[in-house]
């Protein structure tokens, strides 16, 4: 494919576009439906699928996991809402008013929208894989913002009908999707990927974390079965540091870096940071996290409270108070070994957090209680060493992931303003 940059543009309320461009409402070349659910709600099993917000992810695609249904003599009767192949869905109210995909496949033979979600059809003139990615792009993400209505937002039929959308030629049109649809594939196939080596990773996970490395004897123990010569310790017996974060006033601007559970992820302290703090040496001495040292989330809503990572980053950081620092004695438990058995163990640590209202807790007490195995320190390296092999092959994966998503977004606001073409001829 041919590409041009093009220097004759004109002004218009969403930037300077080709002059041989229109640019229209889209209630001139859209068909807007949405759907409703039986009496009651929706249905945990059936063969109808119930699309909602829910449903719709981050990336323009529709999750069929966690589906819900509608029955069949109910989705006869309904005069739209029903979804084919190509319709563009966006949810209009709620929590994710604006998210917007396009039907690529269906996994269930019929499928229909419930009342939160609106689809959006092309007439002639405009073509769905276009609509769609432009209601993406940050054109159509901040017309749709600007038109929200109510306390956590949401869009009428009339809102989504004035967002003013550019108008290529068809075949230009077509040219452009094609181009954002190979993105698109590409980062699918990653997707794929990585989603086949957390899978790997979690049976690997599963298999050493309980049988370690070419056991042959096993015994039953309190936190289940394990190879018959390793230990089961208490935490705290295992620990040289437990201690709780900094309560402290935190900015956007500061000398130190700090720590909350939102840098947790997969496992890992990532360097993504909002907030820091200013503390006299003393203090921050006395905060100052190490290479090795793990954070654990004791306190937050109940499905995120004991979230795990370990600090592996360069520099000067503290972390915050809803953390505890754990350091295990070097003789006892290699830190990764440790981090990786808490991610593992996420689950049964939860079942010992108190509860009020929508809040769970462990304190530092609780969880030096905790029972974890304890093999050989070579073991421990051994099996650390593999699982975090599979974590660096994520790691690559994702940041492929990310530098195909930023390509796509550079593209996309180049296309859909025709800042650079493509030759159709």
């Amino acid at each position: 494919m041919m590409f041009y940059k093009e220097t004759n543009l004109k002004e218009t309320p969403i930037g300077r576009i080709p002059r041989d461009w229109g640019i229209t409402k889209l209630g001139n070349f859209i068909e807007i439906e949405t759907g409703k659910r039986a009496k009651g709600g929706a249905l945990e099993k059936g063969s109808v699928a119930s699309i909602g917000g829910e449903h719709i992810d981050d990336e323009g695609n529709i999750r069929w996991d966690d589906m819900k249904f509608i029955p069949e003599d109910f989705y006869k009767s309904l005069k739209q809402g029903k979804v084919r192949l190509g319709d563009v869905l966006l949810v209009k109210d709620g929590a994710t008013t604006g998210k917007v995909a396009i039907v690529k496949n269906l996994k269930y033979e019929k499928a229909a929208v419930n009342e939160h979600v609106f689809i959006v059809k092309g007439k002639t003139g405009l073509l769905n894989e276009f609509l769609f990615y432009f209601l993406f792009s940050k054109f159509g993400q901040i017309q749709i913002r600007t038109r929200f209505h109510g306390l956590i937002g949401g869009i009428i039929r009339n809102d989504l009908e004035t967002i003013l959308i550019t108008h290529p030629p068809l075949l230009e049109q077509q040219k452009i999707t094609e181009i954002l649809s190979t993105i698109d594939e590409s980062i699918q196939k990653t997707n794929e990927i990585i989603a086949k080596t957390e899978r790997l990773k979690k049976g690997l996970m599963q298999e050493l974390l309980t049988k370690g490395i070419g056991h042959k004897e096993f015994k039953n123990t309190e936190i289940g079965r394990i190879p018959k010569d390793w230990e089961v310790v208490r935490l705290g017996d295992v620990l040289e540091i437990c201690q709780y974060g900094l309560s402290i006033r935190m900015n956007e601007k500061g000398k130190y870096p700090i720590i909350r559970m939102d840098e947790l992820v997969n496992g890992y302290v990532i360097p993504e940071i909002t907030k820091y703090v200013d503390l006299d040496e003393e203090t921050f001495r006395n905060f100052r996290l190490e290479k090795g040292d793990i954070l654990f989330n004791r306190t937050n809503a109940p499905d995120l409270v004991g979230r795990t990572g370990i600090f592996l980053l360069e520099g000067d950081y503290v972390f915050a108070s809803y953390l505890i620092r754990l350091r295990p004695k070097p003789t006892m438990l290699d830190p990764r070994f440790l981090t990786f058995y808490l991610v593992f163990s996420e689950d049964r640590l939860r079942q010992l957090a108190t509860r009020a209202v929508h809040q769970a807790n462990i304190n530092a007490t609780n969880l030096k209680k905790v029972k974890v195995p304890r093999p050989t320190i070579e073991e421990q390296q051994k099996i650390a060493d593999i699982i975090f092999s599979f974590d660096k092959k994520l790691e690559l994966e994702r940041n492929e992931k990310a530098k195909l998503e930023r390509i796509k977004k550079g593209v996309m606001d180049l296309l859909l303003t025709g800042k650079i073409r493509v030759k159709v001829h």
